[in-house]
């Protein structure tokens, strides 16, 4: 299928490794130039390098903390001047800690909101600007299965990104005049560096090896097996064609079927 955003500017955040490296990867083989960020200069230039080889894409990689108002605001300068437009937006960052309510002081609780919400309204409002010149603008945020179904300890997670879907939601009514969509996308379990540390953590404390663990966990999944990040990307890839022209203010999750709710 031909997406038709071939030449198009993508900006791609925490992209130097999982779901936002498979993100930029995946938009750079249809023809993208993709701007990636992360705080990681080194492994953020090496990600940009390699993607750029494998896809014979424009691949650029600028460092950034999202959670740093000048910075964010220097990173969307400079992906705006390198490429003269960016027409896709990918927020994503990593995720907050797992642990009961009580567990999580204020402190926590405030890098949490930063991180994964503030962060996706700050790069949200640098980028509008550029997406109303395009008149057919994207923004894709990455969020959780945890806004869709009860995902144990993970209340920082859940709370702060339920923020992100509703800001999205309002967006989208708002810029829709300016052909713009705004849609979320829901990983369920998918093998990344956060799976194989925390999300298979209690079954590796219980004495599992690593693949054992992941079996184990693909019980509960109707298709019987782990995601993979470039599962995730098509439907973002997707989301951000032509093609997804007349979808927004949408939720999606890629989850396997994990998810149990009918609506």
């Amino acid at each position: 299928m031909e997406l038709g955003i071939k030449n198009k500017v993508a900006v791609v955040l925490a992209a130097s490794k999982g779901l936002g490296r498979a993100a930029a990867e995946t938009l750079a083989a249809e023809g993208v130039r993709v701007v990636i960020g992360s705080r990681n200069k080194e492994d953020l230039e090496k990600t940009a390098q390699e993607i750029s080889e494998k896809t014979g894409s424009q691949v650029i990689g600028i460092p950034v903390d999202v959670t740093n108002a000048a910075q964010a605001e220097d990173f969307i300068a400079k992906a705006a001047e390198h490429f003269g437009q960016i027409d896709i937006l990918v927020n994503n960052a990593g995720g907050p800690p797992f642990g009961p309510v009580e567990s999580f002081d204020e402190s926590q609780w405030q890098a949490a909101f930063e991180l994964n919400l503030l962060s996706t309204v700050r790069i949200t409002r640098l980028v509008l600007p550029h997406l109303k010149k395009t008149g057919s603008g994207r923004i894709i945020n990455i969020v959780s299965m945890s806004v869709k179904s009860v995902l144990d300890n993970s209340v920082l997670s859940t709370s702060i990104r339920m923020g992100v879907v509703g800001m999205a939601k309002m967006l989208a009514d708002e810029v829709g005049p300016d052909q713009i969509t705004v849609n979320n996308v829901c990983p369920g379990m998918i093998l990344t560096d956060r799976i194989r540390s925390s999300g298979i953590k209690k079954e590796l404390e219980a004495g599992m090896t690593e693949e054992e663990a992941l079996q184990s966990r693909a019980k509960n999944i109707p298709l019987r097996r782990i995601g993979k990040p470039e599962e995730l990307a098509a439907l973002i890839a997707f989301l951000a064609s032509e093609k997804a022209s007349y979808i927004t203010g949408t939720t999606i999750q890629v989850d396997g079927g994990v998810v149990r709710s009918i609506f």
